[in-house]
């Protein structure tokens, strides 16, 4: 998949934010297959799209999620995976009883890494750069 990462803009800001996150059902359990998948896919595309969010590339294994999302500037990484994780529970647990097994439905961990279209090295370059022009 070629994914293409244009600068987004509005009136007053020019950005590029881009998270890739990872989480997990609680133990690690491998229960997000069949309908369950389906459901959360739909989950996470609703919230995007209510969020203005750009879901960019979404992988839901058995028993992990990787999400790769852009995002506006004033959207903490921390709010993004609680959005995500906090309706999906919900839902998913009302509408599939197989889920209330668990404890709760994610662990309270999660990764998240920054990504965009330069690398650490040539930001730092650039920086280094500017005292000498």
């Amino acid at each position: 998949m070629s994914i293409t990462m244009e600068y987004k803009h509005t009136t007053t800001k020019v950005f590029l934010i881009n998270y890739h996150i990872v989480f997990c059902p609680k133990r690690r359990k491998a229960v997000l297959t069949g309908h369950i998948k389906e459901r959360l896919e739909n989950i996470i595309h609703e919230v995007a799209s209510e969020r203005h969010w750009t879901v960019m590339a979404l992988e839901v294994m058995p028993d992990h999620v990787h999400l790769f999302i852009s995002v506006e500037p004033n959207t903490s990484p921390n709010s993004v995976v609680k959005a995500f994780k906090g309706r999906s529970s919900r839902y998913m647990r009302e509408e599939f009883p197989e889920l209330l097994k668990l404890p709760s439905l994610w662990t309270r961990s999660y990764f998240i890494s920054t990504a965009g279209n330069v690398s650490s090295d040539t930001i730092h370059r650039y920086v280094e750069n500017q005292t000498r022009k």
